[in-house]
Order: C-alpha cells, then sequence, then structure tokens
C-alpha cells in the first residue's frame, strides 16, 4: 500500500509550509536588509564628512595665521590682533570693515584715502556721536599691518606711544597697556578683548607660528 504524502493544513487551505529554519533565515536577511536601507537614507556618506564652522571660527581662521605673520615682524601678540579686529569690526560685518576693509577703526585725515562715517566716542563719562574719517584699505591684510605698525611707530605727537603694548608679556598685560596708552576711550576695553580671547582661545596662537 503506498502512502500518499501528507500536507499541512493553514487556515484551512492546503499549503506546502517550509522548514521553520528557511523562514527564519529570510526573516533575518530582510530585517538587515531594510535596517541598513533606512540607515543609508538617514545619513549619507557626505554628510557625515561635513564639519559645521560657525561664522566666528570662520573670521578667526581667516584672520589667525596673517596676525602670526605679522607678530614675527611688529611683536604686536596675534591674540591681540586678532581680538581687537573682532571687536572693532564685529567679526568683520560692520559697514567700514566690508566696504573698505577697515578692521581697527583706524582713523585718517587724507581726503583720498579716507571714508567721513559717525562713530561712537566716550567722553566725560557718556557715549557721544562724532563724525570722523577713518582709513579705507585695498584689502583686509593691508589693515592688519598697519594696525600693527601703528604700534611700531606710534602717533605724530607721541613715537613711544603703544611701546608697552609691544613690551608686554602676554594678552593680559597688553589688553591693559592699550588702555593706559590711549588707544581706545571705552574704559571697558581691556576686559573685553580679555573676555574674547579666554571664550575663543585665541592666546593659542601666541604660542606658535604660522
Amino acid at each position: 500500500m503506498v502512502k500518499k504524502k501528507s500536507k499541512f493544513v493553514f487556515f484551512g487551505k492546503k499549503r506546502t509550509i517550509f522548514p521553520s529554519y528557511i523562514v527564519a533565515s529570510l526573516f533575518i536577511v530582510s530585517l538587515i536588509f531594510f535596517g541598513t536601507l533606512s540607515l543609508l537614507s538617514k545619513v549619507s556618506p557626505k554628510e557625515e564628512a561635513t564639519v559645521e564652522i560657525s561664522q566666528e571660527e570662520q573670521f578667526i581662521q581667516k584672520i589667525a595665521s596673517h596676525a602670526q605673520v605679522l607678530y614675527q615682524q611688529y611683536q604686536v601678540l596675534p591674540s591681540i590682533s586678532i581680538s581687537q579686529a573682532i571687536l572693532e569690526s564685529d567679526w568683520g560685518t560692520s559697514e567700514l570693515s566690508t566696504l573698505n576693509n577697515n578692521f581697527y577703526g583706524i582713523k585718517g585725515t587724507d581726503a583720498s584715502n579716507t571714508v567721513l562715517m559717525t562713530t561712537k566716542e566716550f567722553e566725560n563719562g557718556q557715549w557721544i556721536e562724532i563724525n570722523a574719517r577713518f582709513r579705507k584699505y585695498e584689502d583686509w591684510k593691508e589693515s592688519m599691518e598697519d594696525h600693527a605698525k601703528l604700534f611700531v611707530n606710534g602717533t605724530t605727537w607721541n613715537a613711544d606711544q603703544y611701546a608697552t603694548v609691544r613690551a608686554a608679556k602676554n594678552y593680559q598685560e597688553a589688553a591693559h597697556a592699550l588702555q593706559a596708552s590711549g588707544y581706545a576711550t571705552d574704559p571697558d576695553y581691556p576686559a573685553k578683548l580679555i573676555e574674547l580671547i579666554q571664550q575663543y582661545k585665541l592666546d593659542q596662537y601666541d604660542q606658535k607660528g604660522p
């Protein structure tokens, strides 16, 4: 007597059922496949490799190496040069810096290479607005060099006016020397520079070459 091959009954219908280990393997493979597709759709290699740099960090990176080059020539600490550029130009976004490449608010008298602008000065315990002529430059590097030369050459009435700034042993001394030598009228000027230097670790550029 020949026995008929039996078939499994599933939900009332006759179907051939695959062995359980095959079904399990197919299930695991599908999970891996669709899981991988999901990850690839969320994070691409290009996005993984992208490092976002803030506008502030971009500005620092833009001028830091040149500040170090100028230090070799004029002995103005890079941290001071960078922090002053940040403070005076509002991270390179001020009208004077964007239109005239003047990062430091350096003034002049010659109408051919200056621009007349309104600025604020601290006088007699209060802020006042005045009109003044400010230097305009071909590029921002020229502005940075003129700034460094100011500390070397001083003013027309005092050639040694900023000698203590260049002689300073660290950025704290230099910041206070700027105030004492009459560079800025803002009484909080040294504190603002020091805060910027510490917040963005600008003194690291004082320790290494370009």
